[in-house]
């Protein structure tokens, strides 16, 4: 529902993390949505205090004396009686207060299919949306036996089970079958003893009764439509709704705290507004941009234990969301190690290292994993350890966000040798129009610049796209607060929550290193021309501010895509940030980094010196 913006002229939004509740105050002035000042302090979902909403009252203290800083009112209170004041009465309290959660580890689910790579990638899809941890996958195919699959069930306790399998009119017998297992395992919820674990069939609606016969006095049963009613449908939504719902009722309920909170969270009509997982209101933010702007996003939250990985690709802005639960900066630091490898991580550093130092200082980083480095050559380290969990994220997403496995796809003569075959990614880098960077290494490194590098190395965007940061990680703080005012959140979203970065321009294909890879042009906003032919290997950045844009002429190598086709010129607006705009001629499928370090080093000792993104002094 969407509410006139003159009944919401002070709004409250949290997010209630798992170490962190984060509080900002968004208020309509001068014409607009802003979000005006932030407060935030230790979650307290835990012991001692066991009760959620402690933190959260400590957050909007902070709002409050900030706000009384502001506007030089000692008036304005948003607490009374130890509760939000909802609705506003003149200085007191705000119109509305929305919230977001992921304390106590957030929302921890398994799902069931009956082939992994059909129907239990639909679940895996559907849980992801909702902004569930998926632990794990059980399919009748995925060569486990019955029993390994039973005590699995046990040994998780999931919050909810989503189970999928067949579609509607269909076989049953593998259905049931997975049902049996779930039956057999008596599962127990992680929060909570007193009432049923829930369990969401999603399936082939002709099992249905089945299900009730095999589930019905164990489990919380709850039927939805079918994930994959046919082959060559997906059906995500009535399954995503489901999740919120027990989300609300059974799981929050049962978390200290969370109780009271959720009746705090109302609209300015007196209706609850619900509580979301973190990461399905920063999906909800990234699909209300890309459908109100008509763009492809492609966002990633890289964080101390796992990086979440979201995209909105193609025409019906399908969203899709990953969880590299073991690719991390802190506590999974050594994860990303093993799965990048030692070479991998040093062929971004252009210095000397001895191997034994770089284990030492991931190790470290592992024990005392608050820590920021202390010397630059940490901090070159640090951050070529990132590029490769950004990287590895990107492949698994890329795995994750595809066409429909099984479907039987129409096509005519002229599509027969060029449509890609099912089961293909959606995740289309050539297309994309906007990528958005979130988490410790990339919002709050020393220079934007080397946000910048970060985002390109590990991302290798192509041919055009626009570049920004996520400043304090708001994205959850707006995604719920789409669901009551979209105008607020998007408006919020472009001029506070994003920090513009600029442009990469990246020619596509295979060329020569002696040739030129792209003649550009570029009228700037100063009256300055940019006008060189650029040969292959080459990084250039042009100064270009926020809210600047410059007129570009982009005329690609031999052989070579920048968005108009192979061989054609491209001429467009490129977009400038706190950055820049990058021309990255360093080859795009493939990108190649030199082996040998007598060739490597000097390359990367260049770009770097290139896009500014260490002081000279340090790569000297």
């Amino acid at each position: 529902m969407q509410y006139p913006k003159e009944k919401l002229t002070r709004i409250i939004a949290t997010d209630c993390g798992s170490t962190t509740t984060k509080a900002i105050l968004i208020e309509y002035v001068d014409g607009e949505y802003r979000q005006t000042v932030r407060g935030e302090s230790p979650t307290t979902v835990e012991a001692p205090l066991n009760d959620v909403t402690r933190g959260v009252l400590n957050a909007v203290q902070e709002l409050e004396e900030l706000a009384r800083l502001k506007y030089d009112n000692n008036n304005i209170k948003f607490i009374e009686d130890d509760k939000l004041i909802i609705p506003r009465k003149g200085d007191l309290g705000a119109d509305a207060y929305v919230s977001t959660s992921s304390a106590g580890g957030g929302l921890q689910m398994m799902v069931t299919g009956v082939v992994a790579k059909m129907t239990g990638e639909s679940a895996e899809r559907a849980a992801l949306g909702a902004g569930a941890i998926v632990m794990d996958l059980i399919a009748s195919n995925d060569k486990r036996m019955n029993h390994q699959k039973i005590e699995r069930i046990r040994q998780l306790r999931p919050d909810m089970i989503l189970m999928a399998g067949g579609v509607d009119g269909g076989t049953t017998k593998h259905v049931v079958e997975m049902a049996e297992l779930v039956a057999a395992a008596d599962p127990r919820p992680r929060l909570g003893s007193s009432y049923n674990l829930p369990v969401i069939f999603a399936g082939n609606n002709k099992a249905v009764d089945e299900i009730k016969e095999t589930l019905g006095d164990k489990v919380g049963l709850i039927i939805s439509d079918n994930l994959r009613p046919t082959l060559e449908r997906e059906n995500l939504g009535p399954a995503r709704d489901k999740i919120h719902d027990i989300f609300l009722e059974h799981v929050m309920q049962q978390a200290p705290g969370y109780g009271k909170l959720m009746s705090w969270a109302i609209g300015p009509d007196g209706q609850e507004v619900p509580i979301m997982p973190t990461p399905a209101a920063v999906g909800n933010i990234m699909q209300t941009i890309a459908k109100m702007n008509q763009i492809e996003v492609l966002g990633v939250d890289i964080g101390g234990a796992t990086t979440d990985v979201f995209s909105v690709f193609t025409e019906d802005y399908i969203f899709n969301r990953t969880v590299s639960a073991n690719l991390g900066m802190s506590y999974s630091i050594s994860n990303v190690l093993a799965s990048a490898g030692l070479d991998n991580i040093l062929r971004w550093v252009p210095f000397d290292i001895d191997k034994k130092e770089l284990r030492n200082m991931i190790k470290n980083k592992m024990i005392r994993p608050t820590t920021i480095p202390a010397k630059s050559s940490e901090l070159v380290l640090e951050q070529a350890i990132a590029k490769e969990a950004l990287r590895l994220a990107l492949i698994q997403h890329k795995e994750f966000a595809v066409s429909l496995k099984g479907a039987q796809q129409k096509r005519d003569i002229s599509q027969a040798f060029t449509q890609s075959e099912s089961g293909a990614t959606i995740v289309n880098m050539s297309s994309l129009d906007l990528l958005v960077g979130s988490g410790g290494v990339l919002s709050h490194a020393p220079r934007r610049n080397q946000t910048v590098m970060m985002m390109i190395d590990a991302f290798l965007p192509e041919c055009v796209t626009r570049l920004a940061v996520d400043s304090i990680f708001m994205m959850p703080h707006l995604g719920v607060l789409a669901s009551i005012n979209e105008e607020a959140a998007t408006e919020v979203f472009d001029k506070d929550c994003m920090v513009y970065l600029g442009s990469c321009v990246a020619p596509v294909g295979k060329i020569k290193e002696d040739a030129i890879a792209l003649e550009a042009r570029l009228e700037l906003p100063d009256g300055k021309i940019f006008d060189e032919k650029i040969p292959f290997g080459e990084l250039r950045l042009i100064p270009c501010g926020v809210g600047e844009t410059a007129k570009a002429v982009l005329k690609p190598g031999r052989g070579l895509d920048v968005g108009a086709g192979k061989n054609n010129t491209l001429e467009t607006q490129l977009h400038g940030g706190v950055v820049g705009i990058v021309l990255d001629t360093r080859g795009r499928n493939p990108f190649v980094l030199p082996v040998e370090a007598s060739d490597r080093v000097p390359r990367l000792l260049k770009w770097m010196k290139e896009l500014e993104a260490y002081p000279d002094t340090m790569l000297n």
